[in-house]
């Protein structure tokens, strides 16, 4: 099993009234402090004047776990759920919400920090070896002689098995798995 680390979440935060003027003014903030940005921060170095500009918007997200226009405000709820989670872990909970087989806390879209937890299996080179390792912490051919070990079928039980599992990809090379319970 290897372990990945997340980069910073970041989000591009935009001036509402310059944007629906023609102009393109903003900048990119840490996702986790995108509530506390001001007019006057995204307006920083780019001159004119900001008496009609009332409203902030992302208009463009980096590593977040969803890819989607949002409030400051949920983006900065995005960025604090990730980072509930160790930071070794963070590239798991943005696979497991962007799989879209994600358990949401209440009624909205943030994952649940806690089932994500439960349901996380680990980082693994493949899914068939996650399926050898389980195979074996559970004693599934304990009981067997070697002779009918042999002829059990690894495909077709993997298969099955991948029926309760949400499988995403991994940063570099390998898999995230995740118990569908």
């Amino acid at each position: 099993m290897t372990t990945t680390t997340a980069p910073a979440m970041r989000v591009w935060i935009g001036c509402m009234s310059c944007y629906n003027s023609g102009r393109l003014v903003g900048e990119w903030f840490n996702a986790t402090a995108a509530d506390e940005v001001t007019i006057a921060d995204v307006h920083r170095g780019s001159g004119g004047s900001r008496a009609s500009c009332e409203e902030l918007w992302c208009l463009d997200v980096d590593d977040m776990p969803v890819h989607r226009e949002m409030s400051p405000a949920e983006a900065a709820e995005w960025g604090r759920v990730v980072e509930e989670v160790d930071e070794h872990l963070r590239p798991a909970l943005i696979a497991w919400v962007r799989s879209g087989n994600y358990v949401a806390e209440g009624t909205g879209d943030l994952p649940s920090v806690s089932d994500f937890e439960e349901r996380f299996a680990g980082e693994w080179g493949s899914f068939r070896e996650y399926a050898e390792n389980l195979a074996e912490d559970i004693g599934l051919l304990r009981d067997v002689t070697e002779e009918v070990a042999r002829y059990f079928d690894w495909e077709a039980w993997t298969r099955d098995l991948a029926f309760d599992h949400t499988v995403e990809d991994a940063p570099g090379s390998g898999v995230f798995v995740f118990r569908n319970l």
